[in-house]
């Protein structure tokens, strides 16, 4: 059976094949980390749409019965023009379908600055309901303290506090974590924030609605045959290491150069 290709910056898009894993176990993921050209989300529009569709060009030349865009700058630059064969999910729009349904009205997005510029969730968050207030705050220090691994120090509950502080001024109800990276911190976030304020995972909201649409389009595996496999482009000892953790076991990684 054919696997499904995810793809992200980095390692944060591993936090959606966990949660791949934990909906569709009977599926395989092709996992492909562009580690040498992260992170996207300082980049422009326009060279964050030609890696995207070099990455899911590799993925496709693997055989991928379908895509998962992981990272969420790609997501909200570069989908409307990518060009694939086969059935490509962004997590943007799952996740911004999971706030609207739980949010009272006030909805906090944290995410790269390519991201919050677009402002690609409240577009999608406004076109579900129009009475939502959203508010955007751009976390550029995020991706590398968690690619650094350092998930619980001090210095990321300092720069979080510093983040999160215009948010809890507006008195936000829910909070998107609007990059892969992002549910790596969540539990420092989710401290900071306060029990009332409810964390949406994009990755959890596109694995929901993969599993629907693979199953309304008779793509879903019956049983698992293979493991998965995981590609970068720049073979990071720390990504072996965040992949361990966020995974619960140690990867093989294949190096794979893209021009």
């Amino acid at each position: 059976m054919q696997p499904i290709g995810v793809f992200d910056s980095g390692v944060g898009g591993l936090t959606v094949v966990a949660a791949l894993r934990r909906r569709l176990p009977g599926e395989t993921v092709l996992y492909l980390g562009d580690t040498a050209r992260l992170p996207y989300g300082t980049k422009s529009p326009a060279t964050v749409a030609r890696y995207t569709q070099r990455n899911v060009d590799l993925l496709l030349e693997r055989g991928v019965k379908a895509v998962v865009v992981a990272c969420n700058t790609a997501s909200a630059l570069a989908l409307p023009a990518l060009r694939s064969p086969v059935p490509v999910w962004g997590v943007i729009e799952p996740g911004a379908a999971r706030a609207a349904a739980v949010s009272a009205g006030r909805v906090g997005v944290i995410a790269t600055e390519s991201t919050i510029r677009s402002d690609a969730y409240g577009k999608a968050l406004r076109r579900r309901r129009a009475d939502l207030l959203v508010v955007g705050q751009s976390c550029p220090l995020f991706v590398p303290l968690v690619e650094e691994g350092w998930l619980e120090d001090p210095v990321t509950h300092l720069v979080a506090e510093r983040y999160l502080a215009p948010l809890s001024e507006r008195g936000i109800d829910t909070l998107v974590l609007g990059c892969t990276h992002y549910p790596l911190l969540a539990p420092v976030l989710a401290r900071l924030v306060g029990a009332e304020v409810t964390l949406v995972d994009s990755g959890e909201a596109v694995a929901a609605e993969l599993a629907g649409e693979l199953a309304a389009r008779g793509l879903l595996a019956s049983a698992r045959c293979g493991e998965d496999h995981f590609l970068v482009t720049d073979a990071a000892e720390r990504f072996g290491r965040l992949a361990e953790r966020i995974l619960g076991r140690a990867v093989s990684l294949e190096l794979v150069e893209l021009v």
